[in-house]
């Protein structure tokens, strides 16, 4: 069974390799800085006593005043799992680093997010909407969206 890491333990290691890149933590989640993000995703793959090669998973979810975006990491070598969690706020142009240079599998997952909620990845290779057409009017995952 896959070991859940401590969110308290992960966000020491993220602020001791980046100092107030991670801003809250409980038990299993960690916080950080949207401006953080890409460089602590690096970290956390490439630290060997982390090691979190695998991206299982990204979700986004709209809390109205912000977009918090999840990210579901695992260590297929090291047997342990996290979730790494941002905000973003404002409802224009709500904008975060793109995981691809990272993990290649966050591609179709930034897509589809970009195409529900209204999130842009920054420097993703190809951001574009995955399931509606181009000229879909609005983002129909927001809680803002008009039928």
């Amino acid at each position: 069974m896959t070991r859940v890491l401590s969110g308290v333990d992960v966000a020491t290691q993220i602020n001791k390799a980046h100092p107030g890149a991670s801003t809250e933590w409980n038990a299993t989640d960690v916080w950080v800085e949207p401006e953080s993000l890409l460089r602590v995703a690096s970290f956390l793959k490439e630290s060997s006593d982390l090691d979190f090669s695998f991206l299982t998973a990204i979700s986004a979810v709209d809390y109205v005043d912000h977009f918090e975006l999840i990210y579901h990491l695992l260590s297929m070598r090291q047997n342990h799992s996290v979730v790494l969690k941002t905000r973003r706020y404002g409802r224009e142009k709500p904008a975060v680093d793109s995981l691809t240079p990272v993990w290649k599998g966050a591609n179709l997952q930034e897509r589809e997010i970009w195409d529900l909620m209204g999130v842009h990845f920054e420097g993703h290779p190809n951001m574009k909407r995955i399931l509606l057409w181009e000229d879909f009017p609005g983002h129909p995952l927001r809680k803002d969206f008009v039928k």
